[in-house]
């Protein structure tokens, strides 16, 4: 915050320094115009840096968004596979595997979905996948074909752990640090740089400015509204999940 601080006063130092210079070394008319090159340069940039943050404002949760919904689909997969392969196990430990396999994807869907939307993950869940890859480390396979279904369980297990974790990380995730004030400080701006800059629009005059301000208020609670990847209009769905429990059912029906 130091650092950004420190930007900005030795920015503003540069203009004002600039200023001084060029009014002591040189003779020119003063610019009140709303019209003249000063508020015309200066209306420019600023809407140039509103359109780059709010830009920079919808695309990385868009993006973290899309990237956490297929991640979704990759873990639902990894359980999918493992229930598949989990058939050439010894004993009873193919039902147990696909009883822990529905009850963890079950458990995500009605119990840790909810909390994501708030950022969170629920511990339970990385608990009962590490249960149930000891369980399955520990089993005790005799010849090649059972070997064979451990190894590939055991392999679809960390697939799962693994896309769990990403999908921990797209929980936590947010925008850029200081991204959201600075899309509502650029809009303000813009939204009163007439008014700064000299103009005293009336009447029909005023309309566009009001249909602008609308827009840009509407545009800056978008991006607020779509910051996180499982809530608001982005909010990844556990659609994927859901599809995996079908197919389980379906799985188990054929056994």
């Amino acid at each position: 915050m130091v650092a950004y601080t420190l930007s900005i006063l030795a920015a503003v130092g540069v203009l004002l320094l600039t200023a001084l210079v060029f009014r002591r070394v040189t003779r020119a008319g003063e610019d009140r115009d709303p019209n003249g090159p000063t508020a015309a340069h200066a209306g420019a940039m600023l809407s140039a840096m509103f359109l780059l943050v709010f830009a920079i404002a919808i695309i990385v949760p868009w993006t973290t968004a899309d990237a956490a919904r297929q991640n979704t689909h990759t873990e639902s997969q990894a359980a999918i596979d493992a229930f598949w392969a989990a058939d050439s196990l010894p004993g009873e430990a193919p039902q147990q595997v696909r009883t822990a396999l529905r009850e963890y994807v079950t458990f995500v869907v009605r119990d840790e979905w909810p909390l994501m939307a708030q950022g969170r993950m629920d511990p339970v869940g990385a608990a009962r996948l590490d249960e149930l890859r000891g369980r399955v480390t520990d089993l005790k396979v005799s010849g090649e074909t059972e070997q064979d279904a451990k190894d590939n369980v055991l392999d679809y297990l960390g697939a799962i752990s693994t896309a769990r974790s990403q999908r921990s990380s797209d929980a936590a995730a947010a925008p850029p640090e200081g991204l959201l004030f600075l899309t509502v400080l650029t809009g303000v701006v813009v939204i009163i740089f007439p008014f700064l800059a000299g103009a005293r629009p009336r009447g029909l005059a005023i309309l566009p400015l009001v249909a602008m301000a609308g827009l840009l208020g509407f545009g800056t609670y978008v991006t607020w509204d779509i910051s996180h990847a499982f809530a608001g209009p982005l909010a990844v769905k556990p659609g994927a999940f859901q599809e995996a429990l079908q197919e389980f059912a379906r799985v188990a029906g054929r056994v």
